[in-house]
């Protein structure tokens, strides 16, 4: 069993071994069972982590984006089974690659149409294309066409990124194979259209004000800009430059507009949606969503032998539910904590799982590049755990 100075220990111990510095909150049952805030957010100026500090969230945003999914789907609002077409009228006609025996490659329409469900667990047949490169991915090349003018004009709005993909080619058919990507894209915009609002307005009405998330939004506002901690790109040992990726999404105005912007939080602000999910929807005396529409979030959807996909040494054990990593199997992950615990992880360190056997989350956050997870979220992850008596 852990304790906080055990937990104080490990995270100094990230911190004088290299880490800039990092934040931790463990929560139970609506109380906070640990708080560390260590190193530097500007190692230059020795401006420390605090409980004030906004980190970039990356592909942490996801959790808010699904559980908004979630709780539409609670309200009634949708049926997994939909075909996104119903919704986005440019996604009806969609086609795939097929690769043959003797190395042939041909286009063809798909069998059926993407639904909601297969957005919903990543399996609509499209990768993420962020950037334009050399590739020999037929898909990415196909998803990359479709960006040119976009991206040569600079600035697009969500809708727009997505109408331009739905003349990609897909890489498989739909509902076959998790492929993480633009899978995400999808669910925005077709909460956007099912709310009638921008999905970030959609994020204040039914998450950030109901969980009073002050500190969590997709554009800068008030004094956000000088609390969000530098992200390092480490080069070397003791070597790191300082990176602006991405952080132009978060300047307000249309020509700074990219898609959908991700998110920033605080790790005490996380904690709030993280808890929420942990206990039965339930948060502060507020009921937001369901326990059982939580219990399907968290439902692996990859069948019995997709969790092969997890087979690496940080994913071991987990399988994928809607929008979320789920753990399936205790022993393969070396994981103390309890069947069914999920979250996800964000690209430049950040880290979440909530327990509802427990009613704890765990949210740990850092900004570094490239984020090192394996070599600080793992053991992070079981000292957090060791706190539950």
């Amino acid at each position: 069993m852990s304790d906080k100075k055990q937990l104080d220990s490990l995270l100094q111990g990230y911190v004088d071994g290299g880490l800039p510095g990092c934040a931790l909150v463990v929560a139970r049952k609506g109380e906070i069972l640990y708080e560390g805030y260590f190193g530097y957010s500007d190692m230059e100026k020795c401006t420390p982590i605090t409980k004030d500090s906004v980190f970039r969230q990356a592909s942490m945003s996801k959790l808010p984006l699904y559980t908004v999914l979630m709780m539409l789907y609670d309200q009634g609002k949708f049926m997994m089974s939909d075909p996104l077409y119903y919704y986005l009228p440019e996604w009806e006609h969609m086609k795939k690659y097929v690769t043959y025996a003797n190395g042939d490659v041909s286009v063809v329409p798909t069998n059926r149409p993407i639904t909601i469900k297969d957005i919903a667990t990543m399996k609509c047949g499209l990768p993420y294309c962020n950037f334009k490169g050399e590739t020999d991915n037929r898909t990415l090349k196909s998803m990359m066409k479709c960006m040119e003018p976009l991206w040569k004009r600079g600035h697009y709005t969500l809708r727009e990124h997505v109408k331009a993909m739905s003349q990609a080619i897909l890489a498989a058919e739909p509902g076959e194979q998790w492929i993480y990507g633009f899978s995400s894209e999808l669910v925005a915009a077709f909460i956007e259209v099912i709310c009638g609002k921008s999905i970030d307005d959609v994020f204040q009405e039914l998450l950030f004000d109901p969980l009073e998330m002050k500190d969590t939004k997709s554009h800068f506002f008030g004094d956000i800009e000088e609390r969000l901690v530098t992200l390092y790109h480490w080069k070397e040992k003791d070597c790191y430059e300082k990176s602006n990726l991405f952080d132009d999404k978060f300047i307000p105005g249309t020509e700074h507009e990219a898609g959908w912007s991700r998110l920033f939080s605080t790790a005490l602000d996380y904690t709030k949606l993280m808890q929420m999910l942990a206990n039965g929807g339930n948060y502060g005396g507020k009921r937001l969503m369901g326990r059982k529409t939580i219990d399907l979030m968290r439902t692996n959807c990859l069948g019995p032998n997709g969790t092969e996909i997890f087979a690496d040494d940080y994913n071991a054990g987990y399988g994928y539910g809607y929008g979320v990593r789920t753990l399936v199997d205790r022993q393969k992950a070396n994981h103390n904590g309890s069947l069914g615990s999920f979250g996800w992880t964000g690209g430049f360190g950040s880290w979440c799982e909530a327990d509802p056997e427990e009613g704890v989350s765990i949210v740990y956050m850092h900004n570094l590049l490239p984020s090192k997870e394996y070599e600080y979220h793992i053991r992070m992850r079981n000292a957090a755990y060791g706190l539950i008596d």
